[in-house]
């Protein structure tokens, strides 16, 4: 609450250098503020008596979105890129896929690796599992697991994710 939408008859009043001013009445806290050019605000509506303080509201608010705004900047949004792959995939497809996925890894993101069966491939899981194990094998030394292989109906699938280096 700010200025003339703060209801309590008195208040403890604080200054902007953090001076207290003591148990005011509203108008009188209104007209403090008023004339040091300030606003008032109630910091702490339930305290016994009620907290407020004078300070340049929009410039607090700007300080506040401007905080905010730099958290939001330096925030990093970690994205899953998916690989699919096949049981019966060639040795040069596979290659081709190994670096895709470094490319996907040294951006920093997650990659989840899917192997489709279809058709009657169902019956040779075996050889699907091999296929991913292999998989993650070639990026160990790029990447951890995060997710171990598991089977999900028809899809074979595991995610990994970037190593984090520990400076």
């Amino acid at each position: 609450m700010v200025n003339d939408s703060i209801r309590c008859k008195e208040m403890l009043v604080i200054t902007e250098k953090g001076e207290n001013l003591g148990v005011l009445s509203r108008s009188k806290a209104l007209a403090c503020a008023d004339e040091r050019g300030l606003d008032l605000v109630l910091v702490s509506p339930d305290a016994n008596p009620p907290v407020a303080k004078m300070m340049d509201y929009s410039r607090f608010r700007f300080e506040q979105q401007k905080k905010l705004k730099e958290m939001r900047k330096n925030q990093k949004t970690v994205v899953v890129q998916e690989i699919q792959l096949s049981p019966t995939i060639g040795k040069h497809d596979f290659d081709t896929k190994i670096r895709k996925a470094k490319t996907i890894l040294d951006k920093g993101n997650k990659i989840k690796i899917s192997l489709r069966f279809f058709g009657r491939m169902i019956v040779h899981q075996d050889l699907g599992k091999e296929v991913i194990e292999q998989f993650v094998r070639e990026l160990s030394d790029c990447s951890t697991v995060e997710s171990p292989i598991r089977l999900d109906g028809k899809i074979l699938f595991a995610v990994i994710a970037p190593k984090t280096t520990k400076d």
